[in-house]
């Protein structure tokens, strides 16, 4: 199944929730170089399945660990090293995950389950679950998970509302990229009792010291080209691997949030380069519209898909190999 425009959205639903109802071993996989959505998404569906009494295991392919400023979300006991997933379950859902790629190593679990689900939002999605619960209108995965505890009828106790407010509150940036229904969902998971501004607070607002040196450092690197797509201008910022020495990746992917802030510049990229890997690099996309009203945002996703990669209009990335002059000259000539 498929999800098309036609209105099959709620037959993919439908699809899914009979799937879940029937399996009792049930992976559930998150993407690589993970964020809160994707974890929150899965952990969320992972407590439920868990509270239904089924054997579920939660995990993600690269790095080996989870970062640090997600593992106080409820439910962690059920990730597992995508070794220690069993390769025989009755079903495997992805959450997040625009193309199988996205689950790294564990996407060969496509092949050996009866039955697959993916929830996801990306505009980008592939489509290549058996079902397929995917929302390109939605804010997060962690709003379409939420969608399908619904139609299953299952409850969003506390510790389910924690892991999707996570999912809800980066994927929004702390609600600044919203569409109608998302704040009355937030209205909903904090009537459960749960911290909204800790749980904030603990993801998006909390960094090491070794942060702020970090920061000076690549700033100062910090590029601006205003004549990109006919004035719409791009800032960036190459960040090397001797850059980031004692600091974590999620403070390595906080960077792109403040090079979008620059005024000139309606498109931002932070290039970064693998930690074990020279001249591989991670590139996140960031574009908007000129003010209010207006229209004119530059599709990013497009850019990264012509690139490798995918996302969303105003948020994408992909990854490439080269010179740090090499991956700058092509993502000019991708962006025109």
């Amino acid at each position: 199944m498929t999800i098309s425009a036609d209105g099959s959205f709620d037959a993919e639903l439908r699809a899914a929730v009979a799937a879940l109802d029937a399996a009792k071993r049930v992976a559930v996989v998150s993407h690589v170089q993970p964020d809160a959505d994707t974890i929150g998404s899965g952990l969320a569906l992972g407590l439920v399945l868990r509270r239904r009494g089924m054997d579920v295991r939660v995990s993600f392919a690269d790095p080996v660990e989870l970062p640090a400023s997600m593992r106080t979300l409820p439910g962690v006991d059920l990730l597992v090293p995508s070794a220690e997933v069993p390769g025989e379950v009755d079903l495997v859902v992805a959450v997040d995950c625009a193309s199988a790629s996205r689950m790294g190593v564990l996407a060969d679990l496509l092949t050996r389950a009866p039955t697959s689900i993916v929830i996801d939002h990306h505009r980008s999605n592939t489509c290549f679950g058996a079902i397929n619960v995917v929302d390109p209108g939605a804010e997060s995965t962690a709003g379409l998970v939420a969608r399908v505890l619904d139609a299953w009828g299952e409850p969003i106790d506390a510790e389910v509302a924690h892991c999707l407010y996570a999912g809800l509150v980066t994927d929004t940036g702390s609600f600044r990229w919203v569409r109608p229904g998302t704040h009355a969902l937030a209205e909903r998971l904090l009537a459960t009792g749960i911290d909204g501004a800790e749980i904030t607070r603990g993801l998006l607002d909390t960094h090491p010291f070794a942060w702020l040196p970090m920061l000076s450092r690549v700033l100062a690197t910090a590029r601006l080209e205003p004549e990109v797509r006919g004035g719409a201008g791009l800032a960036y910022v190459v960040i090397g691997r001797d850059d980031v020495l004692g600091v974590r990746p999620e403070e390595v992917e906080s960077v792109v949030d403040i090079v979008r802030t620059a005024a000139e510049a309606g498109i931002a990229a932070v290039f970064k380069e693998s930690r074990t890997t020279e001249n591989r690099w991670t590139v996140s996309l960031r574009s908007r519209n000129s003010g209010p009203g207006a229209d004119d945002g530059v599709d990013v996703a497009e850019v990264a898909t012509a690139l490798g990669g995918g996302g969303h209009r105003f948020a994408a990335g992909y990854t490439t190999e080269g010179s740090p002059q090499e991956i700058v000259a092509a993502l000019l000539r991708a962006i025109g």
